[in-house]
């Protein structure tokens, strides 16, 4: 009987707690809209150059991010978090597509694993993401930032010979890497998609300062990539046409179909149900559960991580939500999803305040292949390329390397680590080779755990104590510790005592105080002269 109440209390709470949901999205519909067509413009190219880099059938990677956009982002705990096809993911596919014999064998897989993904958040699995580094994370968010770069400025001077969205060091089918492809691009760049670019960096640098400035509604409302883009169309179709030039096609976007409604449903391909019998389906959707669940977990931590609110998202609802996605993907004949941390960073950077930003993304990524799929192939690489490079730079400024290392080498060794083996390696061998590397250090200081917490008789007032050394293998139970702290508390926090606090733990107080306000939540240092952390020491 008291669990039937407490169902039915909770089954009120989230029924009150909807339409408050509703008015919050609504409230931002202006910022969620502007930064639904950047992070569109993002996607478009990754959706199509990750299914070609797969070997699978160019609109599987369009549907899957129409349903990580849509499907996913409606689930999902995180309010900016972006999910859809992933380029990590991309080596796997194609070598399951080759041991399955198909696509539409392969989409089995990708519908059972979406199966096992449920069965994770059921069981909780989400915990694992409480346990990475702060500096692991903030390295995989600069190798990001400089993948996108280096990877996009061959695209950007119209050298289109690998596909957008790429992250591997090595290219899969010559024996060029990132540095070297670079420099052939620079001997046989092409002039037209060069001008392109650099007036799509001029539109979008000049029109996001007058936004600022700005009071007009209208110049604030409209993206500053969707302006590149039009003129790019622009250029390309009527200016360069007077002096004899020309964007090849090859530098253009390339749709894979004619569009209309029924020639997308045309595209669709259904799973192969008759190698459910096959054993190895069950050992390609139990590796593509688990590698696609944890480069979704560390993209949700890195989400929270950057988001200007600070908020926090569950990582089992977040797990869930990548299984209905997945799920949903292997029937409709779709890649794999995750969520993946470029198309987050854009949401982000576009000023997106709520989930309704992703689900609009997908939205428009159905609308433009059902109805204007001639415009969408007028588009130059160049000018995405442009957006997804101006994308990398703001995840990678100079500065966060200052402070990366200001903070100390256990801290700058494990970020710079991780950012080496991303870029010559893969996102996940990158982030395994930063935690061994963030671990060793760990063991080196301590791995002694000691919060202590109390509270008085009314819970309104908390104390908070680090009596013995602490590291970030205590980031999971600080976690839950302020997590559990009511609205309208006041709480100290005392780290004065002469110990050693990791900045991981630093990290996460400066994280809970700066979102303090917005739970009326007051929060003071106890700090001392004999502190060991800068943060504390009085």
């Amino acid at each position: 009987m008291i669990h039937l109440n407490k169902s039915r209390t909770i089954n009120a709470l989230i029924f009150s707690m909807g339409p408050l949901i509703l008015i919050h999205m609504v409230t931002h519909l202006k910022s969620d809209l502007k930064s639904s067509i950047v992070v569109f413009l993002v996607a478009l190219p990754l959706c199509l150059g990750i299914a070609l880099a797969s070997q699978a059938p160019l609109s599987s990677g369009l549907i899957a991010g129409i349903i990580g956009g849509i499907l996913v982002s409606f689930f999902s705990a995180s309010p900016l978090s972006v999910s859809g096809p992933a380029a990590g993911l991309a080596v796997i596919v194609s070598s399951g597509i080759l041991e399955m014999g198909d696509f539409r064998a392969f989409s089995v897989a990708i519908f059972i694993s979406g199966l096992i993904q449920i069965g994770f958040s059921l069981l909780r699995a989400g915990v694992i993401g409480n346990f990475f580094p702060s500096s692991v994370i903030k390295g995989m968010l600069s190798a990001i930032g400089l993948i996108l770069i280096l990877k996009q400025i061959p695209h950007a001077i119209g050298f289109d010979s690998s596909y957008m969205g790429s992250e591997s060091f090595f290219e899969s089918d010559s024996s060029e890497n990132t540095f070297s492809l670079i420099v052939r691009a620079l001997g046989v760049f092409d002039l037209e998609c060069v001008v392109i670019t650099v007036i799509s960096f001029l539109i979008i640098h000049f029109w996001d300062r007058l936004s600022q400035k700005t009071k007009n509604s209208l110049v604030k409302s409209v993206p500053s990539a969707l302006i590149a883009v039009l003129a790019g169309i622009f250029l390309n179709r009527w200016v360069f046409t007077h002096f004899g030039m020309v964007v090849e096609e090859k530098h253009l976007v390339q749709l894979p179909f004619n569009g209309g409604i029924k020639g997308f449903v045309g595209t669709l391909s259904f799973p192969d149900w008759s190698v459910l019998a096959n054993a190895k389906t069950y050992t390609v959707a139990i590796t593509l559960a688990i590698v696609g669940s944890l480069e979704s977990l560390l993209s949700l931590d890195a989400a929270d991580k950057i988001d200007p609110e600070r908020r926090s998202s569950s990582k089992n609802k977040e797990l869930l939500a990548q299984g209905f996605g997945n799920t949903l993907s292997g029937v409709l004949g779709g890649l794999p999803v995750t969520a993946v941390i470029v198309r987050t960073s854009a949401n982000i950077s576009a000023g997106a305040k709520t989930k309704l930003s992703g689900m609009l993304h997908g939205g428009w990524l159905l609308l433009s292949i059902l109805f204007i799929p001639g415009v969408m192939n007028m588009i130059p690489l160049s000018v995405l390329a442009t957006i997804l490079i101006l994308v990398g730079y703001k995840l990678t400024k100079p500065n966060l390397y200052l402070k990366m290392y200001k903070s100390g080498l256990d801290q700058f060794i494990p970020f710079v680590a991780t950012i080496v083996a991303i870029l010559i390696t893969d996102l996940l061998r990158g982030i395994i080779f930063g935690m061994v590397i963030g671990f060793i250090f760990v063991i080196k200081r301590s791995n002694h755990r000691a919060i202590v917490m109390v509270k008085d008789d009314e819970n309104t007032h908390y104390l908070i104590r680090f009596t013995k050394d602490i590291s970030f293998l205590n980031k999971h139970e600080l976690m839950l510790i302020l997590r559990g702290i009511p609205n309208e508390s006041m709480v100290i926090i005392d780290g004065g005592a002469d110990i050693f606090i990791d900045d991981d733990i630093i990290d996460l107080i400066e994280d809970f105080i700066e979102g303090a306000p917005l739970k009326n939540i007051k929060v003071s240092l106890k700090k001392s002269k004999t502190a060991l952390n800068r943060f504390f020491r009085s």
